[in-house]
This record gives C-alpha cells, structure tokens and sequence, in this order.
C-alpha cells in the first residue's frame, strides 16, 4: 500500500506483498525489478512478479509448466517440489536455480523473464539439497554455487556448503566443501536459504536461521569464496511484530540504494513479503570471535528492526497495483494466478464461446478428501480480511457429482453443489479437520433446485472463515467459523473443484463464473 502527502515523500506499509509469496528472491534488469519464489508442489510453477518501483508488483507468469519427473507430481505433494529459488541474470539470460528436497539442485534459464525457458536441467543430485544459489563473479571470471542441506532428507541441517560452478551452470567442479559452519557459531541453528553476493571486493552471503516462526536475517563475508567468514545478525524482530524476519534478496536500484525484500511466516496466510530499506554501515550484532576489523556490514530496516512505514525507493511513480485475483475466465480460460495442486491432464477444464470456468467432474476414489486430489484449481489466501465469492452451475447428471469452493490446508472446508441419487441438486457443506481422512457435514444439505448457487467466504482476523451461499432466496449463513490451517510449510490456498464417484464414462460439467475477491 501506498500513502501519499503533498507535503511529505511517498510512504509504503509492509508487508507489500501480503500473501503467501514463499523465500522470494529479487533481481534488477535496467528500469525492470523481477520476484520469483517457492511454489512447492502447485503447477505450474516458478512464479514470475514485475515492479518499477518494488511496491507495486504484478504476475507475469511463470517459468515451470510442469514438474519433473512428472510422475512424481500426478498427485499432490504439497510441501515437496520446488523449495527457495534463486532469480539471477547473467550473460544476457535469466536464470533460476532452486532444489528439490527429494531429487537435488535445478536449472533452467531463458533469453527473457517470459520465456522461453529451459527443461529443467539437474546440476547436483542428492536428498536434502536446498536453497542453492549461484554467483558469476566478474572480478575472477569464475563460477560459484551455495546451498543448504535438510535434515528431513539428508540428515545434516545448519550449514552451508559451496562449489566452484562451470560458466555454462550445469556442472559442478569440486566436491564441494562446508563453507559455513552453523552449529560453530554459538547460538546459531537451521542456518539456511543462502543468497550469494560479489561486493567491495568480499564475498557475501546472506543467510537466516533459528527457523521461520522465530529466527533472524544473518550476514557473511569472506575475502575468498571458501571461506572462512564472519557473521553478524542483521535483522531481528526486536519489539515490532514482524516475527522471524528473514531469507530474501538483496537488490539495487540505479541511482545506488540497496533494499532488502524478506518474508514473515503467518501461519495460515503464509508467508508475506516485506521490503526493508538497507545501508552501509555498522549495524548489526557480530558474533563472530574471528571478525576481521573494519569494513561496513548491511544496515537492514531500522538499524535490524523491520519498518512498518518507510519513504517509498528513490524511482519513478507508479500506480498502484497488485497480483490478480479476479476472473471472469474468459472462454473458459483461468487466469495466471491459478495453479494445479498437480501436474494437469488434458480435459480437466474445458474452453468454450463464452465466459466461465467449465471444470470437468474427474472420476476419483478420493473425492472424499481434497487434499489429495491434483485437479483442484487453487490461488493463495489473502492476507486481509476479505470476501471471496464464486457462482456455480452444476451441470453433470451423474449421482454424487459435486463442484465447490474450497478453502484448501491441512484442515479444508468447501461448499458446493452435489447431485443427489434421484436427480436433485442440494446445496452442501463439509470439512475434515487435519487428523480425519475424509470429509463431513458442516451444516444440513438443502435443496438448489436451480442447480445454481452464489458462493461466499468471509475471511476474518487469524484466517478465520464464515461459509455463505445463495440459492435463490439470497445469502444465507452455512455452518460454524472454520478456522484455516496452513501445510507445514505452505499457507492456506482458496480453490475451486469439480468432481464425481469411480466409475462409468464421462462424468460431465460444472462452470464457475465471476470469481472476486473484495477487501473487507
């Protein structure tokens, strides 16, 4: 948000992206700011924002149609997948490199942020291998990369270990060596999410640890990319309410200022997006024993607090804007702010002459349980308070047929229509809280005789959701509050589902049309 006085200079609040935008890294190519970030197991994947001013930002696309091996992604893996990437641009191409907690380090690049990019192109292979990021240093002429390590995969956790890298970024030279040492630093644990930097003439590192609900933004610097670096904290949550500042990227704008874009874990909503201005000087909390005397460090936010409210960047005005929400699904065509919870099959969703989503009701043995189905269409849950409404048309005749929205995380809840055995249509609401496999009545089924409803959540203060429909007799209440969950590391997605029993041919249709979402 932007707040404007005649008298003083342009302010912006945090967060400025306030939706789950996981691990975001920055680039600046010319006039042109870039953000990607984690997308886990959602498709497609590698979101791709743009920004002029690194308040306002937009969706562009994405870089990763699908995940590969494609037959590991057939169903949901919610948190696996694609893990803090790194956005870099080198040798007039864009490169992305991230990891795959069960498969190893990727790559892929392209001749412009839209594309077209690269297959993925696997550069180390391994389990536990996260967060890499690469560095073409232009002092030397050579290559380097970092990464971190997953306990839940690899055993090993708290350290860094880096490479010397081949120009082309698609093999590594050595073995690879620990170039920080987490468990060395008193007081220090999960170090991870490194963002690797050449400046003033060190290498630097910037990494968080102490885990994302509670940790902190470190710094290292070393003369030589191996090591051995001191640290210092740069950011920490102090007395604001931005818990767990931390892993993002650097970047800067032309005229010289250096900004700092981080996410802060909120449990249901994810993680959100805040920028924090970042100066030279000697800020921060050094605890290394072996500090090399002199030289500035990073000074993030207000001397390593988070800003609330801080003067907008020294660039050009811009008008206000956000990732889309809406749609209207245009021959029957969804927006780029729509992922799979899976890699896609063709025939899920149907284009036509006109407006409106038509979701193919896919034959499934777990229509009981959302969690596991690829074929829910989903964007994340925002931020604010705010209402989501959809309008559903039910067309498929098959007994047990069902379409809804869904609010979709370890816990989920939908409400929709349902066909029933001798051909009416009810108007239904169920959930499954975490430890249930399968769904139950939220409220009583009524009837929808139309076959047509008006679907509304509510989204209150802790991600609290109220249930509304309308099936001609205007809105009316369903069910109690339901409280959104979070996955382990993903925020609660909103989503749209058409489904129908095991069994026969096709199954037919529903559309939904006229998605909003309006800020309360």
């Amino acid at each position: 948000m932007t707040h404007t006085n005649p008298n003083r200079p342009a302010t912006y609040t945090n967060p400025i992206l306030n939706a789950d935008w996981s691990d975001p890294d920055v680039l600046r190519v010319g006039d042109d700011f870039y953000l990607t970030a984690s997308s886990f197991g959602r498709v497609p994947g590698l979101p791709l924002l743009h920004s002029r001013d690194l308040v306002n930002w937009t969706l562009i696309g994405h870089a990763l149609p699908r995940l590969e091996p494609a037959g590991e992604f057939t169903k949901p893996r919610h948190d696996c997948g694609v893990w803090a990437p790194s956005l870099r641009y080198h040798d007039e191409r864009f490169w992305i490199f991230w990891g795959d907690p069960d498969q190893g380090i990727f790559q892929i690049n392209a001749p412009g942020i839209r594309g077209p990019w690269t297959r993925p192109h696997l550069v180390k292979s391994g389990k536990g291998l996260i967060d890499p990021c690469p560095l073409w240093d232009e002092e030397t002429g050579e290559a380097y990369l970092v990464h971190a390590w997953a306990k839940s995969r690899s055993g090993v956790k708290n350290r860094l270990t880096g490479h010397r890298m081949d120009l082309d970024g698609r093999e590594l030279l050595d073995e690879g060596k620990v170039i920080v040492d987490g468990d060395r630093i008193p007081g220090w644990f999960t170090l991870e999410g490194p963002k690797l930097y050449r400046h003033d003439g060190w290498f630097w590192i910037f990494a968080p640890a102490g885990g994302v609900e509670t940790g902190w933004q470190g710094v290292f610097r070393s003369r030589g990319f191996f090591g051995p670096y001191e640290e210092k904290i740069v950011l920490e949550q102090r007395d604001t309410d931005v818990n767990g500042p931390h892993q993002g990227g650097w970047v800067r704008t032309p005229s010289g200022q250096d900004w700092f874009l981080h996410f802060q874990q909120k449990g249901a909503y994810g993680r959100v997006v805040h920028l924090q201005p970042m100066s030279w000087g000697h800020g921060g909390t050094s605890r290394s024993s072996e500090a090399e005397s002199g030289g500035s460090w990073p000074v993030l936010g207000d001397d390593g607090a988070p800003v609330a409210v801080h003067v907008k960047p020294d660039l050009p005005p811009q008008p206000d804007a956000a990732p889309a929400t809406d749609d209207d699904f245009p021959g029957g065509r969804f927006g780029r702010q729509w992922q799979w919870t899976a890699n896609p099959q063709p025939g899920w969703a149907t284009h036509h002459s006109g407006d409106g989503l038509r979701l193919t009701c896919v034959r499934s043995a777990d229509a009981h349980d959302l969690r596991r189905l690829p074929n829910v269409l989903t964007q994340r849950l925002p931020g604010t308070p705010s209402a989501v409404e959809v309008e559903l048309q039910l067309h498929s005749e098959e007994p047990g047929a069902r379409a809804g929205l869904t609010v979709l995380g370890d816990a989920f809840s939908w409400i929709g229509l349902q066909r029933g055995a001798d051909g009416s249509v009810h108007l239904v609401h169920r959930f499954a809280e975490g430890v249930a496999e399968q769904e139950r009545d939220a409220d009583h089924p009524r009837p929808a005789p139309t076959g047509r409803a008006r679907l509304r959540i509510e989204i209150g203060a802790g991600a609290r959701c109220r249930f509304f429909h309308d099936v001609g007799e205007g809105l009316r209440p369903s069910g109690p509050v339901f409280a959104a969950t979070p996955w382990r590391w993903v925020g609660a997605l909103l989503g749209l589902f058409a489904l129908a029993p095991v069994g026969g041919g096709h199954a037919g249709a529903a559309t939904f049309s006229h998605f909003r979402i309006d800020h309360l």
